[in-house]
């Protein structure tokens, strides 16, 4: 399957003669020294990615880790310093003008942290802007704002103004605004950081129902785990403008590449993340005491066990017996342990 997003060897440097920069062996240096010596700081270096089709991509790292300036990359409201962005098989480093205008007002929308909505318009004008950008008539970009509001839980209240609403409710606009345009893609850049944490989760689960109903494409910045996993088909751990880790929540809770990634990872229960797959057995014959599907969590067969010893039956998407799942198997994880497979009893 071809990528919609494609990246390769993409920088970003700050400072003089910041093409100098790219690939030397300067660029290794940390921070400070680096900008000392030469005056230019590295916020992104030498990153490759793909994205394949209505995937949910998301980049997570520390303040100044670089992964802002990546999602801003992407489109060139900042200027790559090296490398090749293409979207939709368009390569958006060589665009010009006219084409980089139509990539962001047709195939990429963009939610930031703070709303940017306009205090002086209603929310069904706010969330038409794009379509007015386009030129359509307004009727009928009225039209279609309303149903996006009501996709977003804030059917009737396009006559509301900004103000009247609290912060949750405002991002729930600039998220209608963002998939009014109907782009294929859409670019979070830690949209919910700003929110308490019962409205930033009422978020995620937003965007996780939107994500089954409209099926875009969307790279999701954040600086928040928890976020992170609960969102991401793939997640990417950042750090000094690199890649450290690209993987599967599973793979990245389950296999840390470094220290670094597993300081971030350590208090996280394996059991939330790991999927019954991952510690399942061939099928064996006799009684289960329920059937899963393979991308179960870990966490939600532990009730299985607590009033029986009867393994799990684990069946693929299309019903298929696939594996079994045990007690033993199944309390390693909880208990913290490798998810070494227990052997068959003799």
């Amino acid at each position: 399957m071809e990528p919609v997003i494609s990246v390769r060897g993409m920088w970003k440097v700050y400072g003089p003669r910041a093409t100098r920069i790219v690939g030397a062996p300067e660029a290794d240096l940390p921070r400070a020294e680096l900008e000392a010596r030469t005056g230019c700081v590295v916020a992104m270096r030498d990153i490759d990615l793909d994205v394949a089709p209505g995937e949910v991509f998301v980049v997570m790292g520390l303040s100044g880790s670089g992964k802002s300036t990546l999602v801003r990359c992407l489109t060139r409201l900042i200027e790559p310093t090296a490398g090749t962005v293409k979207i939709g098989g368009i390569d958006v480093t060589a665009a010009d003008r006219e084409q980089l205008l139509d990539i962001r007002r047709n195939k990429v929308s963009m939610v930031f942290q703070h709303f940017g909505l306009l205090p002086h318009r209603s929310l069904v004008d706010n969330v038409a802007f794009g379509l007015e950008v386009r030129g359509v008539d307004k009727a009928t970009r009225r039209a279609e704002a309303e149903q996006v509001l009501s996709l977003v839980g804030l059917g009737g209240m396009g006559a509301s103004r900004p103000d009247q609403l609290s912060g949750g409710m405002q991002q729930r606009v600039g998220l209608a605004r963002a998939l009014a345009t109907n782009a294929d893609i859409l670019l979070f850049d830690e949209p919910f950081s700003a929110l308490d944490p019962l409205i930033r989760r009422d978020m995620q689960d937003e965007v996780i129902r939107l994500r089954g109903e409209v099926n875009k494409t969307m790279v999701f910045i954040t600086h928040d785990l928890s976020e992170a996993l609960r969102l991401g088909d793939r997640i990417a751990v950042m750090r000094d403008g690199r890649f450290v880790q690209v993987g599967t929540p599973q793979e990245v809770v389950g296999a840390p590449v470094d220290d670094y990634v597993r300081n971030f990872v350590r208090d996280v229960p394996r059991s939330h993340v790991v999927s019954v797959a991952s510690i399942m057995r061939p099928p064996v014959d006799g009684d289960h005491g329920a059937t899963v599907t393979a991308d179960t969590k870990v966490r939600d067969v532990v009730r299985h066990f607590a009033t029986g010893d009867l393994p799990v039956r684990v069946v693929d998407a299309a019903g298929v017996v696939v594996g079994s799942v045990d007690r033993v198997a199944v309390l390693s994880v909880v208990a913290g342990e490798d998810l070494t497979v227990p052997a068959a009893a003799s």
